[in-house]
């Protein structure tokens, strides 16, 4: 097999290594990024709700997953896939990640883990206890690949057997998640309905099930996402609650604090840059 192009890129204390997924697995897989980092202490990192499901193949120590909510991901997590979120959490580590993270669309997270994507909704799973023995199989042999060329083929092969004999998302569920993407979440629950042609009842419950979050929530996150990448870009925050969709600045922030917990001044700061580099010891 020739050797597949791969990025490595330092980011001071963390290495990344990027490669593109087999072509077959693109319209389901957003990216590959292997990471490992090098002498850095424990850390806590905030995490915000995105359009990704998210998977850890984790070769380093543990990670401590919590949501504001008490007794939500409170806990300890190997390798694991995280669901659709409509809040924020955070996870700590103690330093020494190593591993691969996945950003799967919501739709191919449904062919390619085989589950109800609503069974993941604001949750985290063990991989084995999705995949069972194939994700434990796997992670062995990621551990014991020093090549991130040869290891991203295994991560290929793996994923091109889920897709094969995963379940596929409903035409109309499809379709919906296209429109509200292509529109950054600013379309109507009805005007979903009306264009895939199912009642508004069936059409949320069949769109939570397979991808995890109702339409009207989704579209919340789209727009949020939307709205913090414009102001990490230096947009104007009267300018970007208009762009996103919001009725004004106030509804902005409120949304901000209700899927971010803080303000968005707050958020781009540096002060969450500044709880990420501070070690749970002076936390």
């Amino acid at each position: 097999m020739d050797d597949r192009p791969v990025e490595i890129a330092d980011q001071g204390d963390w290495w990344l290594a990027k490669s593109r997924p087999h072509p077959a697995l693109r319209p389901f897989l957003r990216s590959y990024d292997g990471y490992w980092e090098e002498g850095v202490g424990p850390a806590r990192m905030r995490t915000l709700p995105t359009r990704s499901t998210v998977v850890i193949i984790n070769l380093g120590p543990p990670l401590h997953l919590a949501v504001p909510d008490p007794g939500v991901l409170d806990r300890d997590y190997g390798s694991f896939a995280a669901g659709m979120h409509d809040g924020h959490g955070s996870y700590t580590h103690p330093g020494g990640q190593r591993g691969v993270q996945l950003d799967l669309t919501p739709l191919g997270a449904y062919t390619l883990l085989g589950v109800p994507m609503a069974r993941l909704t604001n949750a985290a799973v063990e991989l084995p206890d999705l995949l069972g023995p194939d994700a434990v199989r796997l992670v062995g042999r990621l551990a014991e690949t020093p090549r991130w060329a040869d290891r991203f083929d295994l991560l290929d092969a793996f994923l091109l057997r889920r897709l094969d004999t995963g379940p596929v998302p409903d035409p109309e569920v499809s379709r919906a998640w296209n429109l509200l993407t292509g529109t950054c979440g600013l379309v109507s629950v009805a005007r979903l309905a009306d264009d895939v042609g199912w009642s508004r009842k069936h059409l949320t419950h069949r769109f939570r099930e397979q991808a995890g979050l109702t339409p009207k929530v989704m579209g919340r996150v789209l727009r949020f996402e939307r709205a913090v990448g414009l102001l990490r870009d230096g947009g104007d925050l009267a300018e970007t609650a208009f762009t996103c969709g919001y009725y004004d600045q106030a509804h902005l922030n409120r949304e901000f604090r209700a899927l971010s917990g803080c303000t968005p001044t707050e958020l781009l700061s540096g002060q969450l840059e500044q709880q990420r580099l501070t070690t749970l010891a002076e936390a």
